[in-house]
């Protein structure tokens, strides 16, 4: 068992984390926390995910068993890329929906 010192964040490990914002439910098990399973409640969920992002840091390093600081951010940059990815592919995916959409109803309008 870890001691007590070693539960206590460190301040270079804060921050934003992707991974947790993107893939909160998975993110969460995958580092055995369990609070984003709160996702699962609807409406609640959309406050929530960005709780994850801001709090999945702390929360990972708090319940893994990591050696040293270098090792955490290894494995949480895994987390965070994949993260990062997903909200820019949910973005251009998005902003394709709107642009197609848009673009239906003005030739749709159009032709009549």
């Amino acid at each position: 068992m870890l001691d007590e010192e070693s539960k206590v964040t460190p301040a270079e490990i804060c921050g934003w984390n992707w991974g947790a914002f993107m893939y909160n439910i998975f993110w969460g098990i995958g580092n055995k926390s369990y609070l984003p399973l709160l996702c699962l409640i609807p409406v609640f969920n959309l406050v929530w995910i960005f709780v994850c992002g801001f709090k999945g840091n702390e929360w990972a390093w708090q319940k893994g068993n990591y050696r040293d600081i270098e090792t955490f951010k290894a494995v949480q940059a895994t987390w965070n890329r994949a993260g990062l990815f997903q909200f820019l592919l949910a973005i251009v995916g998005v902003l394709l929906y709107v642009f197609v959409f848009a673009a239906a109803i003005a030739s749709l309008s159009s032709a009549y």
